[in-house]
């Protein structure tokens, strides 16, 4: 979630960080972009370049008899992994009108797409970030509510099981979204551990979206090779498999290696969605706190990066102070400039990759 603890410290901070000023252009897709250096540092970035996000998902070229792409999303998402989640980000209920501001200023900004999953929260507060979500996306006016897209995770826990083993979850999911449920996405694989489980699972959910209950399918935290087995297998039935989420960030830049996840996207026409582009936060440092860590586990890893990532943190900061923009910007523009050069061309106004935020 864009707030404070993601260094988007108030409204302009945010305002900044998601349309950063022109003068400070993303990077084109074919510079280096392996190392913060080689990307923004070692040259000015190039002139002419637009620094705001396209509004509109990409258009994919799509098999014959399979369905097209059925609601919007922009380059730039919001994430909700810290609402309920008490053990990692130290939530509160107190914390809900503060949130409830940042989900305003969001949508106020034109950010139109929402990530959440139905096991964001921790303890009694499992399912909150849902249910947060839900109330005030239905608080909304009806025009401005259809303007947004909504996606949520099924955790495929050991006990969902075969092909209606998400039933009751998307039921209590989209109860608690209070119907606003545009994409349903497989929150992980079970390849691994489980293979078994995860295919009957993915064809329920490919029921829903041929029934009608759901627009759209996606994916989250599956590898290159996955990747294009699950996709064959909804394509023979003709689902379009609209997005896959995967960690990505300066700290993580694994999914853009030759051969990895960003590539396959672009190959078979899925959106590629980079979750925790600031890395946890430690990516945008509040303005005067660059020295402070969080309580909690993500203090644990921050005072671990600072051993080993501190070279790359002060390279963007300083980055950010010389371009007077917030650290937030030069990190996601980084992850930005790995859009496919099709889609950052002027003639383009789609993209193929969201960041979302948290």
């Amino acid at each position: 979630m864009p707030c404070a603890r993601n260094g988007c410290k108030g409204s302009d901070p945010l305002y900044r960080a998601v349309w950063p000023r022109s003068t400070a252009p993303v990077p084109q897709s074919g510079s280096p972009g392996r190392s913060l250096e080689g990307s923004l540092g070692g040259k000015p970035w190039p002139q002419g370049t637009s620094g705001l996000p396209s509004c509109i998902m990409a258009t994919s070229k799509l098999p014959r008899g399979m369905t097209p792409p059925a609601v919007r999303s922009p380059s730039i998402g919001v994430g909700t992994w810290a609402w309920g989640n008490q053990f990692l980000w130290g939530y509160s209920p107190s914390q809900d009108e503060a949130i409830h501001g940042a989900f305003q200023r969001a949508v106020a900004l034109g950010l139109h797409f929402f990530d959440t999953a139905d096991s964001y929260g921790t303890g009694r507060w499992i399912g909150r970030s849902e249910s947060l979500l839900g109330r005030w996306c239905a608080e909304l006016p009806a025009s401005r509510r259809e303007e947004l897209t909504v996606a949520t995770k099924l955790a495929p826990f050991p006990w969902r099981l075969g092909r209606r083993g998400f039933d009751r979850a998307f039921v209590a999911s989209r109860e608690r979204l209070q119907g606003k449920l545009d994409r349903v996405q497989l929150h992980w694989s079970t390849a691994r551990y489980a293979p078994w489980q995860e295919e009957p699972l993915l064809q329920g959910l490919a029921d829903r979206v041929q029934d009608g209950e759901v627009a759209e399918l996606g994916l989250s935290n599956v590898g290159p090779r996955r990747l294009r087995h699950l996709h064959g297998l909804l394509a023979e039935r003709g689902v379009r498999l609209a997005s896959l989420q995967v960690q990505f960030s300066l700290l993580s830049p694994e999914a853009a290696a030759p051969g990895g996840v960003a590539e396959v996207c672009r190959d078979l026409g899925v959106q590629w969605i980079a979750y925790s582009p600031l890395g946890l936060g430690w990516l945008a440092p509040v303005d005067g706190e660059e020295r402070l860590f969080p309580s909690g586990p993500r203090g644990v890893l921050f005072r671990r990066l600072a051993k080993g990532a501190g070279a790359l943190r002060e390279g963007l900061l300083r980055l950010a102070s010389d371009r007077q923009v917030p650290a937030a910007a030069v990190a996601l523009n980084w992850c930005r400039a790995h859009r496919s050069e099709e889609h950052t061309s002027e003639l383009q106004s789609h993209s193929d990759l969201v960041c979302r935020l948290l």
